[in-house]
């Protein structure tokens, strides 16, 4: 683990390999880099140059409350990328993590050379739906993690999995549980202020794979579909039976359509 101060703000990260574009994980709340152990494991370990980092509020960086909108979660990861000295890379990003990559899109497309979206929408949010996340957001800070936790893992996990993969479940788990209130709550808050991202992704012209479960919770296969017809070129890979958790879920199909997808880069 590394930490680097981004705009006054401590970021840690895991920087893994040397070869090859660059490819950034960003994860989805309430969780942490952890959720791309076995991606790390896998692709870092093959020799390929991977960089994980803890979003602001989440993890082992620095909680910031309020409200944290997604172009500054955007401009965090280029901050991370100047200081590391990178340019050009592919990014991927699960759930919230994917609006993230496709606002770092937005903002610097010259730099995105790949991208990779899972259990991910790229619409804005209803009326309906910013007032949702504002009341979690609420509620978080009322409450704290434990119980939104406990009743959030079985949109987070099929229920199939999670007495399949019980190790699975107990780090998806664990991670919400550790996640900072006031860090995940600025982050809902934000994320009720974000874009439609479709005419980003129709501009977008480099190669793309587009992951979604047939059990998730949060995403559709119309969400599915319509990003893979935004992004020319792109590779849609639809998992049966799996939940909002592709990476873990389905580590082994999730890494093998990454390897996939690197080598068109």
């Amino acid at each position: 683990m590394a930490e680097a101060k981004i705009d006054g703000v401590a970021i840690s990260y895991d920087d893994v390999g040397s070869g090859g574009v660059p490819l950034v994980f960003v994860h989805g709340h309430p969780f942490d880099r952890s959720m791309w152990r076995p991606q790390i494991a896998a692709i870092g370990g093959s020799g390929r140059r991977v960089i994980a980092a803890d979003l602001r509020g989440y993890g082992e960086s620095s909680v910031v409350p309020g409200k944290t909108t997604l172009d500054v979660f955007a401009r965090d990861i280029a901050g991370l990328l100047d200081h590391l000295g990178i340019g050009d890379i592919a990014i991927a990003g699960l759930a919230m993590g994917g609006q993230i990559a496709m606002e770092f899109c937005r903002l610097f497309a010259g730099r995105v050379r790949g991208l990779i979206l899972a259990a991910t929408f790229p619409q804005a949010d209803t009326e309906e739906g910013k007032r949702v996340r504002h009341a979690a957001a609420d509620r978080l800070l009322r409450e704290g993690m434990a119980e939104y936790a406990r009743e959030t893992l079985p949109k987070m996990v099929a229920p199939s999995a999670i007495t399949a993969l019980p190790a699975v479940a107990d780090h998806v788990l664990d991670m919400m549980r550790r996640a900072h209130p006031e860090g995940a709550a600025a982050a809902l808050r934000g994320r009720a202020e974000r874009p439609d991202y479709g005419d980003v992704l129709a501009a977008l012209d480099v190669p793309a794979l587009v992951v979604i479960g047939d059990c998730d919770a949060f995403t559709t296969r119309a969400d599915a579909d319509r990003m893979h017809s935004l992004l020319r070129g792109s590779e849609l890979l639809w998992l049966a039976g799996c939940g909002h958790m592709p990476n873990l879920e389905r580590a082994s199909e999730f890494n093998g359509a990454v390897e996939r997808f690197l080598a068109r880069l």
